[in-house]
């Protein structure tokens, strides 16, 4: 079954180059491009994508925005990962605590670029690459000095060291190693985590857990 891609840029240079490499592989199909965000809402409850691209800043309504549009009340199940031209940019990171699942820079390799998409489709999240936890580092502190702060306290001592590891960017596999116990444990744990913190994915998850001081920016892996 072939996982079902639409690519929304406002340039049609990055359309193109994207929707390229995405079609050599025989397993994506590409059913659609936009160019703003508007089209990225119309489009995704149309064709109703299993991924989406979307560049996080467009003329009419940005990326941020048909992030929060798309994904309100829990009305889709589309896997939206942000493209950017900065790799810290507080545009991502609210987008990231919007539901989406990660975020790509726009000079990105094929072969990143398809990894990427076969994550997602997955079920995991683009939690791995430094400058992912960078940006959620550098934002989440600043909100972890509200007033407000995340409630973990529904969560037991062994999902709270799994959410730690989740922060630190370890996949399932990674997590299962570190606690010795195997990866379907690790998945279960990941479940129960999203479900107490009522969050939609992972990316979510770890910026509640720098908001509520879990873990602290440059803590080591």
């Amino acid at each position: 079954m072939s996982t079902r891609i639409l690519i929304v840029d406002d340039q049609s240079l990055v359309r193109a180059g994207f929707r390229l490499i995405l079609e050599s592989q025989t397993d994506f199909e590409v059913i659609g491009e936009g160019q703003d965000g508007t089209e990225a809402v119309t489009l995704t409850r149309r064709h109703h994508p299993d991924v989406l691209l979307m560049d996080i800043r467009m003329p009419r309504l940005d990326g941020l925005e048909a992030t929060r549009q798309i994904l309100e009340n829990g009305s889709s199940q589309c896997r939206i990962v942000m493209l950017t031209t900065f790799d810290l940019d507080e545009y991502v990171y609210e987008a990231l605590r919007a539901g989406a699942c990660g975020f790509l820079i726009k000079d990105v390799t094929p072969e990143q670029l398809i990894a990427a998409v076969r994550l997602v489709a997955a079920g995991d999240a683009l939690l791995a690459p430094s400058i992912t936890r960078r940006l959620i580092e550098r934002y989440a502190l600043r909100d972890a000095r509200s007033d407000v702060s995340p409630d973990l306290s529904s969560l037991t001592e062994r999902e709270l060291e799994v959410l730690r590891l989740m922060a630190r960017g370890l996949g399932n596999q990674a997590i299962g190693e570190k606690l010795f116990v195997g990866e379907a444990t690790v998945k279960t744990h990941v479940g129960h985590i999203l479900d107490k913190l009522g969050v939609e994915n992972r990316v979510q998850a770890v910026v509640a857990a720098y908001e509520a001081r879990l873990v602290s920016p440059g803590e080591p892996t």
